[in-house]
Parts: C-alpha cells; sequence; structure tokens
C-alpha cells in the first residue's frame, strides 16, 4: 500500500526532528521578534558558530527558516508554514483527548450520582 502523505509525514518527522532541540527551539524562539543574523541568534549560547551554523542547517531542512544573504551578513527569517501543519496534526489529538476527557467526566458524574442516591438512601433507612 503507497503512502499517499507520504512527502506530509517526512515534513511532520523533520519539523518534529528539528524541534527535539532546545537549542532549535531557543533559535525559533528569538527568530518570532523578526530577521536576525547569525552571529546575533548565536549570541546567548554557549557554543560556537559552527554549532550554530549545523542546528540552522537542520532547522533549514525542516523548513523551519530561510537565510538569505546581506553583504557580509546572512540573516535568518522564521517560516511557519511547517508549524502549522505540526499544529494542525497535533490538533486531532488534542480533540481525541477531549473527547475522551468529556466521556470521563459523564462517567464520573454518573459515578458520583450513584454515590449520592445510595447515600441518600442509607440516610433514610
Amino acid at each position: 500500500m503507497v503512502n499517499e502523505n507520504a512527502a506530509t509525514d517526512d515534513d511532520l518527522s523533520a519539523t518534529f526532528a528539528a524541534l527535539a532541540d532546545p537549542t532549535r527551539r531557543a533559535i525559533l524562539a528569538r527568530l518570532r521578534a523578526g530577521e536576525t543574523a547569525v552571529t546575533e541568534l548565536a549570541e546567548p549560547f554557549d557554543m560556537s558558530l559552527p554549532a550554530i551554523s549545523k542546528h540552522l542547517k537542520v532547522l533549514e531542512r525542516a523548513g523551519l527558516i530561510t537565510r538569505s544573504r546581506d553583504a557580509q551578513s546572512r540573516p535568518c527569517r522564521l517560516a511557519a508554514d511547517p508549524l502549522k501543519r505540526a499544529v494542525d496534526w497535533l490538533e486531532s489529538y488534542r480533540k481525541f483527548w477531549e473527547a475522551s476527557l468529556d466521556r470521563l467526566d459523564v462517567l464520573l458524574r454518573e459515578i458520583q450520582a450513584g454515590e449520592n442516591r445510595r447515600v441518600r438512601g442509607k440516610e433514610k433507612k
């Protein structure tokens, strides 16, 4: 059987793999404020510029950032489309858990109502 969503699955895998690292998540958080040069992005991290570049390459391959050339610098920009696809994918699971929790809530209320009826029945005796 051929998976018609293989490209989307690969994209999601790349997105989640990129997001698995706290340094990359921190880089994305910094890029929410707008386009930032690589050297600026590297400042708060206790790692070499080549190490930051490796993280940026992972983010770029996942489509989470874009990089351009501006004279001597290589500004990076957040690309939110892969994040939107990940959120959309996760949303179906949120709906699943909400429905499950709603069913559990109904069950607990039914049990509690039964307990209350039983206690009131004992009080009347």
